[in-house]
């Protein structure tokens, strides 16, 4: 296992690198908020989910949500973290429209999860490790929206109250790949926990990307000695949704620091956003510290005191998780460390493959899984829980390539029309006569035929092996691609002595 890679970015007065941390906050998967019962869920109404307490009504008081507790306390057993069985409350102070009682019920000094870690698998297959330094509860705000009118601003407290993981990572990514890739492993980890759905695009999974530069040489120092003076003032980007966005708003705002440090000037410790239009960061305010939201332990609250027998019962029923799975679809199905990272990125897809894949060649079944019907899944923007062609009808189709009743050639259009509705690969196969010719009675004629026309060409083949190709391709076309091409080159090499 691998450290992350450093990458080295080229100015003016030397090389710099890039030293990053995220704060990811994932929403809870949860029917109702973290201190109230009301319901949580998108499409409702603007205000149609909010209790008296999510209003911040004079005399409410927040009442803890179990099933939220349990769900922090999968994700950090799920992280290897160290589950707190004493944590506590505090209210971060500050005000803004969109957030009612002027307070946020946060954790600070004593969150539910400590230290844990996550590896994370670069695209060349190396893997590095990313420390996770807390998960902590905490309650969303609302939603401002500056959209519905030109001389007002309307609030939305929906979300007011929702239970959010906050899950904070130490400053051990280097490059902005990898930066996304812990992302993505964390959303693959968070899914398979069933704590988070992890949608992006709805904001139930958003990352503040911490981004500073160095000189090479700092980052090897702070982790030596834990001081952080030797790493650049770092400013926070707020609330990017897309692992691509993620990716450009780092390599943005290095460049951006790199320019005013080479110029001469310092960087301001700040809170920035994304603007992926025109692909900048841009100044929000002033990067807050601690002390500047006055935390103190919320008064409504108890601490909250864990059984440490519950925690064992939660632990008892977590499922298998992406890393466990990966290996295990390896040493089952003998399947590439490749075949079986594509397979296990999606739960549901590694759940679809192992049905289809009892007693069939497995390599073979991942390929059309993974290639062929993601493709057309993607395409059509279909989860593969809905997919049209089921595990089953995917198992036939491969069981007849593997039979040689049909090439993988034929396959694909039997696939295409199987997707078209036109009925399960069998049935497709002899409605259409798409069979495979493995008859060396008629292939023969055909061979001995084609020979007999092109007698340069069969010399050729004896000096040029690869020349039997030409052959192979005539055959075929002479079938309409229904040949089997096992048999025909065998019968030619015998008759053509290659």
């Amino acid at each position: 296992m691998s450290e992350a890679n450093s990458k080295v970015i080229q100015g003016r007065t030397g090389p710099w690198e890039i030293v990053l941390g995220l704060e990811v906050h994932a929403q809870v998967a949860s029917n109702a908020k973290l201190f109230s019962g009301a319901a949580v869920g998108a499409g409702a109404a603007p205000n149609a989910q909010v209790s008296l307490v999510d209003a911040a009504m004079p005399g409410m008081l927040p009442v803890i949500n179990r099933h939220c507790v349990e769900q922090a306390i999968k994700t950090g057993l799920g992280l290897k973290a160290q589950i707190n069985n004493w944590s506590r409350f505090d209210r971060k102070n500050y005000f803004y429209p969109d957030l009612p009682q002027g307070y946020q019920i946060s954790q600070f000094k004593d969150p539910i999860v400590g230290e844990g870690e996550v590896i994370v698998e670069r695209d060349d297959g190396s893997t590095f490790t990313v420390r996770i330094e807390r998960l902590h509860l905490e309650q969303d705000a609302g939603k401002s929206l500056h959209d519905q009118d030109p001389n007002y601003t309307y609030v939305d407290l929906n979300r007011s109250g929702t239970a959010l993981m906050e899950i904070v990572s130490k400053p051990d990514m280097r490059t902005s790949e990898e930066a996304a890739a812990y992302v993505k492993k964390l959303r693959t980890i968070l899914i398979y926990l069933g704590t988070c759905d992890g949608d992006m695009e709805k904001g139930n999974l958003r990352a503040d990307v911490n981004v500073s530069v160095c000189r090479p040489g700092a980052y090897e120092k702070f982790r030596e000695t834990g001081d952080f003076s030797h790493l650049g003032t770092r400013c926070e980007i707020k609330n990017v949704n897309s692992y691509r966005y993620i990716q450009q708003a780092i390599e943005y705002e290095a460049r951006r620091q790199i320019e005013i440090i080479e110029d001469g000037g310092k960087i301001d410790q700040e809170t920035r956003l994304f603007d992926p239009t025109r692909n900048e960061t841009r100044s929000m305010r002033s990067k807050e510290e601690a002390h500047d939201y006055r935390y103190f332990p919320d008064p409504d609250l108890l601490p909250l005191v864990l059984d440490p027998a519950w925690v064992k019962a939660i632990e008892a029923t977590l499922p298998e998780l992406p890393d466990a799975k990966k290996a295990r679809l390896q040493t089952q199905y003998g399947l590439t460390a490749y075949d079986a990272g594509v397979l296990i990125i999606e739960q549901a897809r590694a759940d679809f493959y192992e049905s289809a894949v009892k007693g069939r060649d497995a390599k073979l079944t991942a390929n059309w899984v993974t290639n062929d019907l993601a493709a057309r899944l993607t395409a059509g923007g279909i989860d593969i829980e809905n997919s049209p062609i089921a595990p089953a009808a995917i198992a036939e189709l491969v069981q007849l390539i593997e039979e040689g009743v049909i090439s993988s050639k034929i396959a694909k259009d039997v696939f295409e029309r199987m997707w078209a509705g036109e009925g399960g690969a069998s049935e497709i196969v002899d409605k259409q006569g798409l069979k495979q010719v493995s008859d060396t009675g008629e292939l023969e004629k055909i061979i001995d035929d084609l020979i007999a026309a092109n007698p340069g060409q069969a010399a050729q083949v004896k000096e040029k092996p690869q020349a039997i190709g030409w052959f192979v391709g005539q055959i075929m076309k002479a079938t309409g691609g229904k040949a089997n091409p096992g048999v025909i080159n065998q019968m030619l090499k015998a008759k053509l002595g290659a």
